[in-house]
């Protein structure tokens, strides 16, 4: 087991390494951004002056270690726009998408997990037919047209909920379900197909001839195999939650570090683009880690391999 962790942190100190490569320099290809930190009128003798405080006269790659260096500590410079440390906006933004991402992934489970199971135990019946259906439209709808929907629907036309901001639990609802709606989907499709598949096994029909209730063999035998591939996918859903917030964000005004990061690259604001960057790619590697580290201990086979 020991080892299956250090070889999947390695893994994971690798993948936040090439990210933090990739925005260094993917920002830089810009040009310059001297002329960020000074008005149109500036003298030449003052964007030189710049650039030399700022070190970007200097070699990438020195500018690169010393861009490491700080991120190690956690400095990712001072925002250009609010002239506040980059980091400290994105961690005080991150209260308000955990919310919104938290209540996505609960909706989600809460609606994919029991229909999932139902539509493998119902195989070939109006009810495995309706909940694919569900699941296809659910993966079809764009985030961003279903969210422009359904503030058209419940907040303008029927006036039930408020369409932006973020305050009580009715601004949660609509972004919520926008954004769970491809998550189900997915969870859905994937649990039905592992329960079939389970369902089908040697020892779940020895457990039934056996004259186990239906019950005990639905949700202790087959639903304990069928949701190891399952997990593996809720925790790439929260990857994906985490991203799709950034859209969710900035049409519902929800104010949260996707909703940051929008307003970062229209306004040229790159040290917070990379501090929102880097953090990502941190929190998403962390829950890919405690997802396969969950994996591990629910199949003994993928620690012994």
């Amino acid at each position: 087991m020991l080892a299956f962790l250090v070889t999947r942190l390695l893994h994971a100190v690798g993948v936040v390494f090439g990210v933090a490569v990739a925005v260094f320099f993917l920002i830089r290809l810009g040009g310059d951004p001297t002329a960020l930190f000074l008005p149109p009128e500036a003298t030449l003798e003052e964007i030189q002056r710049v650039r030399h405080l700022m070190g970007f006269d200097r070699p990438l790659p020195l500018q690169f270690l010393d861009f490491l260096g700080n991120a190690l500590r956690g400095d990712f410079g001072l925002s250009l726009r609010y002239e506040q440390p980059a980091m400290g906006l994105v961690l005080e933004r991150l209260p308000a998408t955990l919310e919104l991402s938290a209540a996505a992934l609960a909706l989600s489970l809460a609606i994919a997990v029991p229909l999932g199971i139902l539509t493998a135990v119902q195989r070939g019946r109006v009810a495995d037919r309706a909940g694919l259906l569900f699941s296809l439209v659910g993966q079809s709808f764009p985030v961003f047209w279903l969210a422009i929907m359904l503030i058209l629907l419940l907040s303008e036309t029927w006036q039930l909920l408020p369409p932006s901001g973020r305050g009580g639990w009715q601004n949660l609802v609509m972004p919520a379900m926008a954004l769970a709606a491809y998550s189900t989907a997915i969870i859905t499709r994937l649990l039905r197909s592992s329960m079939i598949e389970v369902l089908q096994s040697d020892y779940i029909r020895t457990a039934r001839s056996k004259g186990l209730a239906s019950g005990t063999v639905i949700f202790v035998h087959a639903l304990r195999n069928a949701a190891i591939p399952t997990i593996t996918v809720v925790g790439l859903q929260v990857g994906a939650l985490l991203g799709g917030a950034v859209i969710t964000e900035e049409i519902f005004a929800w104010p949260g570090i996707g909703r940051l990061a929008i307003q970062s690259i229209t306004n040229r604001d790159f040290t917070v683009v990379q501090a929102f960057v880097v953090f990502m790619a941190v929190l998403i590697v962390s829950i890919n880690l405690l997802v396969d580290i969950l994996y591990a201990l629910l199949d003994p086979r993928i620690r012994r391999r």
